[in-house]
């Protein structure tokens, strides 16, 4: 047997085993903090679990139905689990409930339409459901929904609305809208139905959870108060406290926990308001507070079992935080820390690693071309083939960290060094970074990606006529602009459910998603020219590395024409293009077999093209 197929062979068997390698996330308490219930892809897809907080005994699968399981919420009353369904894996939900036990479980909002899961009101069994329109230009409706009965009752209806959260008596509602990084947040009264505004700068920024609670320790100033996480008006992402007097009205604003050095990434309150759980982002890494919302005081929780938390929840009566924890050698598991003592105690047990020389991946901090600072994840590649590849994140508001990623590990295994940069527009590292690459700014953005080819070369001994670059989603948008403007740095492609026409990406993609997409890409009605320039599929002609396209079959966020059509058309411009269509599989690919195909796939194409296992 020569060298290049034994070294596959190992490559492929460390490909199965690390994609098999399940993990647990959402977690979501009952309320005394006795079970947890969570999603875990254990059975080759994500499916719902329940078990005690003690972990004295097995995690119970609840089935509901085929397709995957993205989110689960554990009712006030602790008689109903919420969940959102990934509608035939795509980019759809519905939202489904379901007995802790497994019974009376059955779908209650959507369908024909996207439904996204919502907050339980604070008290009972009712839920917060957003219904999305087909049609563009109609708003989101926000309800809420009784898991007993099924009886619908109104919220709130407007352009890309979303209530954060409730008031214990619902007649105050905290909603979001607007388009990406530029929302706004008003106070909702029902009961006269007048909106008042929260945060003091509209539509500046992105905020990604609002908490409405009592005031503290009963202050008499104050009614509500509203605790969001936001970057509105602000360098970073914080938490903001904003005082509402009994009418809903603003009393008073300010921020109540910031950092120089971090982003806040998540946040979540007790019952009663008087505990919050904070979750900082400090350059990729996860660290987790509490924080004393009567003096202030803020306090660590030291020892995080891992590198990065991946979601979080504090019980109604905050005893203790449950938490979705990850490393690079280690895919995600369930955590809980007891807040009075923050000690760390295990919850879920993950099957053993593969092999226990995974790699770990190093901080690399360097600059773009007009002196911005960038920072990055490198994983070695085993044996110093040379080879090596840029992988590029999708959202672009995403960002790389060290998690537990299959890809990089294996080809790294293969010899191919990974480096995993976060370009500007990434989120982590404030306002102004994530905003960076809006319209005219992506010019910029994939420069930064040459940038990181240069560096590799110039400063990890990586072969200047053997890197690849690879993205996924906005990333495999990105990969594709790279080949065609910085052609001459890269020996291959890998895009994965990227665009190739913004504007065909406008006229097909969800409405929803095409309307919160023109301040980070530009409106197709007035930009028309810019999208077209930003468009690889315009300037194919320019693209000449080998490439691999790969899509999901059913995928409704970037539709699958994105990749046919650049398919053909570098099909009839006589360049090497392979495509891998994965049938059933939406926008997320979240079976097994799915997952396992799009990595040997990727893994035989790139050490072809590179010679990294030869």
């Amino acid at each position: 047997m020569s060298t290049t197929v034994t070294a596959w062979t190992a490559v492929a068997e460390l490909a199965r085993a690390l994609v098999g390698a399940w993990g647990c996330w959402a977690p979501t308490a009952a309320p005394d903090g006795s079970r947890v219930a969570f999603v875990s892809d254990r059975t080759g897809t994500p499916q719902l679990w329940v078990q005690d907080t003690a972990g004295e005994t097995e995690a119970v699968l609840l089935p509901l139905t085929a397709d995957p399981v993205v989110a689960v919420h554990w009712s006030p009353d602790g008689q109903w689990l919420a969940c959102s369904v990934a509608t035939g894996g795509g980019v759809r939900t519905e939202v489904w409930v379901v007995r802790p036990d497994g019974t009376d479980g059955r779908r209650v909002a959507g369908g024909e339409q996207h439904a996204a899961l919502g907050p339980w009101a604070r008290e009972g069994h009712q839920l917060l459901v957003t219904v999305s329109d087909d049609r563009p230009g109609e708003p989101n409706e926000a309800v809420l929904i009784d898991a007993g009965t099924g009886h619908t009752e109104p919220v709130a209806r407007g352009g890309l609305v979303t209530v954060l959260d409730l008031s214990a008596d619902t007649r105050f509602a905290l909603l979001r809208d607007g388009s990406r990084g530029a929302q706004f947040c008003v106070l909702l009264d029902r009961s006269a139905d007048r909106d008042n505004p929260t945060l003091p700068y509209p539509e500046t920024g992105s905020t990604d959870v609002g908490l409405l609670r009592p005031a503290p320790l009963g202050d008499p100033r104050f009614r509500h108060t509203a605790y969001l996480v936001t970057d509105a008006g602000l360098p970073r992402r914080e938490l903001v406290a904003i005082g509402m007097d009994e009418n809903g009205d603003r009393v008073a604003a300010g921020s109540l926990a910031g950092r120089e050095d971090a982003e806040l990434e998540f946040a979540d309150a007790d019952a009663a308001g008087s505990t919050l759980l904070l979750v900082w982002n400090a350059g990729g890494r996860s660290e987790v507070e509490l924080l004393d919302t009567g003096t202030g005081a803020r306090t660590p929780c030291p020892g995080l079992p891992g590198e990065v938390v991946a979601g979080a929840v504090l019980t109604r009566d905050g005893s203790c935080a449950v938490l979705s924890v990850e490393s690079p050698v280690a895919p995600r598991s369930i955590w809980c820390v007891d807040v009075a003592t923050r000690r760390w105690r295990r919850i879920t047990v993950p099957p053993p690693a593969p092999r226990d020389d995974l790699v770990t991946p190093e901080l690399v901090r360097f600059e773009a071309h007009d002196g911005l600072p960038l920072t990055g994840w490198l994983y070695r590649g085993r044996g110093g083939s040379g080879a090596g590849m840029i992988s590029l994140h999708g959202g672009p508001e995403a960002q790389e960290r060290p998690v537990f990623t299959a890809q990089h590990q294996v080809l790294a295994a293969a010899g191919i060094t990974v480096f995993a940069p976060n370009i500007r527009g990434s989120s982590g590292f404030g306002r102004a970074f994530v905003h960076a690459d809006d319209r005219y700014g992506r010019f910029d953005a994939v420069a930064d990606i040459a940038d990181c080819a240069r560096l590799l070369v110039r400063e990890h001994g990586v072969d200047a006529a053997r890197i690849a670059v690879t993205g996924r989603s906005y990333g495999g948008y990105a990969t594709l602009l790279a080949l065609t403007w910085h052609g001459s740095l890269f020996a291959a492609g890998v895009d994965i459910c990227g665009m190739s026409d913004l504007l065909t990406f406008y006229r097909d993609t969800e409405p929803w998603i095409a309307a919160a997409a023109v301040t980070k890409y530009g409106d197709p009605h007035h930009d028309g020219a810019l999208l077209a320039e930003l468009s690889p599929l315009h300037q194919a002609e320019l693209i000449e590395a080998p490439l691999l396209v790969v899509h999901g079959e059913l995928d409704t966020n970037v539709p699958r024409n994105e990749a046919l059509q650049i398919v053909a058309r570098l099909r009839a411009l006589g360049r090497r293009v392979e495509y891998l269509e994965l049938a059933g599989e939406g926008h997320e690919y979240r079976s097994l077999a799915a997952r396992l195909t799009l990595l040997e796939a990727l893994t035989r194409f790139l050490t072809t093209v590179l010679g990294a296992t030869d």
